[in-house]
């Protein structure tokens, strides 16, 4: 397995993460049991970084993450996990409370219920607008004083809180969403990151699914979070489609499927940046896997871009009141 460093000041992980969130929440029923042979397979391939929020399930990935790991499995990953995130008895989200004291009791029940006596990478999973940056920041590096975090990470924030974060403690990486058709963080974002030797973890690169190659648009969302994305909706949905049929002639054209182009392109912005796979079934994570084998060259990226250009898909990537919690799309 390739490894790339997270960061100057992060650890060293796969080349590929992998993402559990989809194993416990907002994507539909999961079977447990192949969930953590898919975390299994993951981490005997030699992908160590695992990607979760105490919030998945309102704790129940943590847990799954924790069956997954017991038997000696823990020194073999490196755990990553986002806090910060309220939800109500029904799973609705009801904000964000990155204070201080929420901190301390937040890490205190993610150790518990990951079975661990560290958390590897702690981040807010949104930036909170009662707290400034500098609060949450100095909390968690006050938890890596007290050796219960060993690195701090930062999620969907812009340039300038990125800064402000950075000025308090070193930052491993950032967390943001990062794909084909989701490119908003190459207008400053990614530059920023550069700049202060922040490694970037990117989410969504197949943009849930959406750019895999194996979405059909008779599929039924009823119970999942992509029936209030906009990307998924009417019109939208079949533009978007038209765009994968589009990327799927280059990617027949390479031998490769549509999933292994993608993530490869994603992978070939740069040795500083590592796609997060949300797979939840381990013939997903072998074609995922697929993708580190694919060598893009220059032609690849050029008929890459004519398929499916900057800025060509349509609806945004989440609702318009999820839109407006995230600073990395504020100017």
């Amino acid at each position: 397995m390739q490894q790339r460093p997270l960061g100057k000041t992060g650890p060293l992980v796969s080349a590929l993460g992998l993402g559990c969130m989809g194993m416990s929440d907002l994507y539909g029923p999961s079977d447990r049991a192949e969930s953590i042979a898919t975390i299994h397979a993951a981490l005997d391939v030699g992908i160590n970084l695992l990607d979760t929020g105490d919030f998945y399930g309102m704790g129940h990935n943590e847990m799954l993450i924790a069956e997954a790991l017991a038997g000696g499995r823990r020194d073999g990953a490196i755990i990553s996990v986002k806090f910060g995130g309220m939800r109500d008895p029904a799973g609705n989200f009801v904000g964000f409370d990155t204070r201080p004291v929420a901190i301390r009791n937040f890490v205190a029940y993610s150790l518990k219920r990951l079975n661990v006596d560290h958390i590897d990478i702690y981040r807010p999973a949104r930036l909170d607008p009662n707290v400034p940056i500098e609060d949450t920041v100095g909390a968690i590096a006050d938890l890596i004083k007290a050796g219960y975090i060993s690195h701090i990470g930062l999620s969907e924030v812009g340039s300038e809180t990125t800064r402000r974060a950075a000025a308090v403690h070193p930052i491993a990486d950032l967390q943001i969403e990062y794909s084909l058709i989701s490119r908003g963080i190459e207008t400053g974002i990614l530059q920023t990151c550069r700049e202060l030797g922040i490694g970037i973890t990117a989410y969504g690169v197949l943009s849930r699914g959406l750019i895999s190659g194996h979405w059909s648009k008779d599929r039924k969302i009823e119970r999942d979070f992509r029936a209030h994305s906009p990307r998924f909706q009417g019109d939208n949905l079949d533009r978007n489609l038209a765009l994968v049929e589009a990327l799927r002639a280059v990617a027949e054209a390479k031998g490769v499927s549509v999933a292994q182009i993608t993530i490869a392109w994603v992978a070939a912005q740069g040795n500083d940046i590592v796609p997060l796979i949300g797979a939840r079934r381990r013939d997903r994570l072998a074609e995922a896997i697929g993708a580190l084998k694919v060598e893009l060259t220059a032609a690849d990226l050029a008929a890459i871009e004519q398929a499916m250009p900057k800025g060509a898909a349509s609806g945004e990537r989440y609702a318009s009141e999820q839109m407006a919690m995230l600073d990395s799309e504020k100017a």
